[in-house]
């Protein structure tokens, strides 16, 4: 593993620390992440549109803007459109109405924001109302007179679809899940058809798997993603992904996680970070050495593993990856 000392570029002053404001990502390719099931998966997306009343785009609240898939618009948008916005029991509240903005802006009009993780959640209830809305305010050209409303769920990797799936029918038909949940990318791999998730009015929905967007033109973007989970951590390296977010929580002053790891201050040099949490959690591993000793040291990727576990679920703070954008577009009001 590299120093990241390699990785500062410029930095800022904070209580006397320096902490780097741009991050140099090497030569880590990043742009194409579309396994073939994906592409599958499109297909029967668009060969099934025929018979969907209303197409929900899930997504992770902390990115609402960065790895949205424009296909999902290109290929789905003769639909009506709800975009849920899930996972906000983990982003900074304060954030919500700045997003809204940004993508009204962008012509998205029929936004909620979600959290799962509640059995009673209000806010899965008003999915369902949404989405009647919608339909009864559209045309359904061959679904007219259909008594039952059918919806496809779509959205990029590990963004919780099918949590909120599994919510719809916990809320509205007090039954168990339909669909599998995994915290890792690629847990729902073909397209899972009638899911009855509630009786009055009948709703059927269709899920479907997480298609990323073919090309990730920016590499700070894929980053992003990468620390939401939605891309596999070992394309990127769990080293790489926990500098990331070391960068990021020191740039945005977020510093709960120098109390939460017993540190005495914030650092900037993701080594010095990673064999500190090595040591405190007891993580060492042996390496054989050029004599045919073997000499134990810090094992550095299970301290990054749970500096991103720690990060994922919420224990870091609340954050919006999508700062910038948010702030972006208050100060052009």
């Amino acid at each position: 593993m590299s120093s990241s000392s390699s990785r500062i570029v410029g930095s800022i002053s904070y209580a006397g620390r320096l902490f780097r404001e741009s991050f140099t990502f090497g030569h880590k390719e990043l742009a194409h992440w579309f396994p073939s099931h994906m592409a599958r998966g499109m297909k029967k997306m668009q060969s099934m549109l025929r018979k969907i009343d209303c197409v929900i785009e899930v997504h992770d609240s902390r990115i609402p803007f960065t790895g949205r898939n424009p296909m999902f618009k290109g290929a789905l948008g003769v639909k009506p459109h709800l975009l849920v916005l899930n996972k906000m029991d983990l982003m900074d509240s304060t954030k919500r109405k700045d997003i809204r903005n940004r993508l009204s802006d962008e012509g998205i009009q029929n936004v909620i924001f979600t959290n799962c993780n509640k059995q009673e959640s209000k806010t899965i209830r008003d999915v369902v109302k949404h989405v009647v809305g919608l339909i009864n305010e559209s045309e359904r050209y061959q679904r007219t007179g259909a008594e039952d409303y059918n919806l496809m769920v779509c959205g990029i990797p590990n963004v919780g679809k099918s949590s909120v799936i599994n919510a719809m029918r916990r809320m509205h038909l007090r039954k168990g899940k339909a669909t599998r949940v995994g915290g890792v990318p690629g847990v729902t791999r073909g397209v899972i058809s009638n899911i009855q998730v509630s009786n009055q009015p009948r709703i059927y929905l269709v899920d479907t798997p997480g298609i990323m967007t073919p090309f990730i033109p920016q590499i700070e973007g894929g980053m992003k993603l990468a620390l939401c989970g939605t891309l596999q951590d070992h394309h990127i390296g769990h080293d790489i992904i926990a500098d990331y977010l070391l960068y990021w929580l020191n740039k945005h002053s977020q510093f709960e996680y120098v109390e939460i790891f017993g540190m005495e201050q914030p650092s900037d040099d993701i080594m010095y970070v990673l064999t500190f949490l090595a040591k405190r959690l007891g993580k060492t591993q042996y390496i054989k050495a050029l004599d045919g000793t073997r000499e134990k040291r810090p094992n550095y990727d299970a301290a990054a593993s749970y500096k991103l576990k720690m990060f994922r679920d919420g224990k870091l703070g609340k954050v919006v990856l999508d700062t910038e954008l948010c702030e972006n577009k208050a100060e052009s009001d």
